[in-house]
This record gives structure tokens, C-alpha cells and sequence, in this order.
């Protein structure tokens, strides 16, 4: 049984080098994160930055070059190849940026659903059960019998979460499901992963670029260089229905090492060496020779 006090994900020091020839690339840079348990987490930053790394180690697609990184019960660097391979069917869902590559064109959206269920031996009245479950929690139970290309990019999106769901994994993992979605469908499909993510209590981790995303996840991190640099927690206020505060945070890792957002450096002038100075209302940074 879980623990309910740990978080579900745990990345502490976590390390991605790929090598090509004789280059290295560091893609991830001591990377610190936890999420709890039924939180709906957003994972923002420039391309490069490593949201994308990240998520394919939580999936179970890759493995770090050093730290360590726990999804559950389960330790991602200390699985066999089975392990990891029923981790990745039973554990975690996974949805792409591409429909396509969520879904087969020539299965009806109720049969995309029961497709990871039948992999792993489910009777047909089971499939049959939970795959109408997940369509009418996503608003597409008049859709079941349809084929993806007779449906629009946001319901095929939602069929694709329903698929990812079939399972009952508790981490749901998309990669961009918005990507090739405009505005409106974007709110549509975010809204819904809200929705699962309260309904089912299951953990979501979305990468994307969309800003919008700040209005429907519990708390957004912003990447930058293979670090967390900051996260955005957004909160009601109870005064009034939707209202919300959002703040932003600066985030120390555990080895004391702070990343300053890319304006505030601008705004700072601040470059190479800086000084510190802690004091009563927080810390003073300052530019070598600038006055005050």
C-alpha cells in the first residue's frame, strides 16, 4: 500500500547526458521535484530545457545518467526490462502531441479504448465497461462507434486520455496535447484533464508551452536549462466562485542552488559573479561595482 505522506513522484539530483560521438549534452542538470499524489502538475520552459527528458523518465521510456527518481513504489533505476515494461502498461498513461500516435485510424473510439485493456487480458464486458466509463466522462459517449478521422483534433485528443486511462494507471503523462490545437480546444481538453484529474484522483503531469495552462493545474514549473527555476502555485480564494491568487516562487534545490528567471537577470543587469546578502526582508543580490 502507498504511503500517503510520500509524494508519487520523487526526482532528487537527477542527471541526463546524451553522448553523441564524442560530444556530451546535458540535458537535465541536478533536477529536484516532487508531486503529490492527485496533483495536476504543468511543466512549462523554452525548448531545450528538458521538460520533454523529464517526462519520458517518468514514463519509463528513459533512464537518468545519475540521481535518483521514484513514480509510486516504484524505483525507475532499479527495474528489470518486464518491470519496466508492465510499469509502463498498468502504471502510467501516456499522451501525445499527435492524435495519430495515440490512436489507430481504423478502430472506432470505444475500440482505442479497450485496445491497452485486451493487451493485458480483460474480458470483453470489462473493456466494454470501462471503456464506455471513460468516454462518458469525457463527453463522448454518442461517439464511441466513430473512427478518429470523423472526429474533430480535441475529440481526438480526449479519446486518446481515454485510452491512456483504460488501464487505471494513477500517473496520467501528456507530451504537448495541445500542440496542434487551437485556443479554445486547448481550454476544452485542459478542462477536462482538470476534471479527471479531480473525478479519478489521479496524478497528471502535462509539458507544454501553452501559458493557459496556469488556469486549470494546481502548480506550474518552469524549467530552464535542465533546473527547476521557479514554480507558480495557483490557489482559491473562496471569496468568490473561480476566483484564484497566483503566486510565484523561486525554488532552492536541495545542494543551495537558486535559478533566477531570465528577466529578473536582465532587469538586475546581473551576470557572472553577484553578491549576497541575507537579510531581514530576504536576500540582496548585487552586481559586482553597482551601486545601490
Amino acid at each position: 500500500m502507498n504511503d500517503s505522506t510520500q509524494p508519487h513522484i520523487w526526482c532528487q539530483d537527477l542527471f541526463k547526458i546524451y553522448k553523441q560521438a564524442e560530444l556530451e549534452v546535458v540535458v537535465l542538470r541536478g533536477l529536484d521535484l516532487e508531486a503529490p499524489s492527485g496533483e495536476f502538475l504543468g511543466i512549462v520552459g523554452a525548448s531545450g530545457s528538458g521538460k520533454t527528458t523529464l517526462l519520458n523518465i517518468l514514463a519509463g521510456l528513459d533512464t537518468p545518467s545519475a540521481g535518483q527518481v521514484r513514480v509510486g513504489e516504484r524505483d525507475l533505476l532499479d527495474m528489470s526490462e518486464g518491470e519496466r515494461t508492465s510499469y509502463r502498461r498498468r502504471e502510467v498513461g501516456f499522451v501525445w502531441q499527435s492524435p495519430s500516435r495515440n490512436l489507430l485510424g481504423y478502430l472506432t473510439a470505444q475500440e482505442n479504448v479497450e485496445m491497452p485493456m485486451a493487451v493485458l487480458g480483460a474480458s470483453s464486458a470489462q473493456r466494454r465497461e470501462r471503456a464506455r466509463e471513460l468516454l462518458g466522462i469525457l463527453g463522448l459517449g454518442e461517439k464511441a462507434r466513430r473512427l478518429p478521422s470523423q472526429l474533430s483534433g480535441g475529440e481526438q485528443q480526449r479519446v486518446a486520455i481515454a485510452t491512456a486511462l483504460a488501464n487505471g494507471p494513477p500517473l496520467l503523462l501528456a507530451d504537448e496535447p495541445t500542440g496542434e490545437l487551437d485556443t479554445r480546444t486547448a481550454d476544452e481538453v485542459f478542462g477536462w484533464l482538470q476534471k479527471l484529474c479531480k473525478t479519478l484522483g489521479i496524478t497528471v503531469v502535462v509539458v507544454t508551452h501553452y501559458a493557459g495552462i496556469a488556469r486549470f493545474a494546481d502548480r506550474v514549473v518552469h524549467m530552464r536549462d535542465g533546473r527547476i527555476e521557479s514554480e507558480t502555485v495557483v490557489e482559491a480564494t473562496y471569496r468568490q466562485p473561480g476566483e484564484s491568487n497566483v503566486e510565484e516562487y523561486l525554488v532552492v534545490d536541495r545542494g543551495g542552488r537558486l535559478q533566477l528567471p531570465q528577466d529578473s537577470l536582465d532587469r538586475l543587469g546581473l551576470e557572472g559573479r553577484a553578491q549576497m546578502e541575507v537579510q531581514d526582508e530576504g536576500i540582496l543580490l548585487k552586481a559586482p561595482g553597482r551601486k545601490e
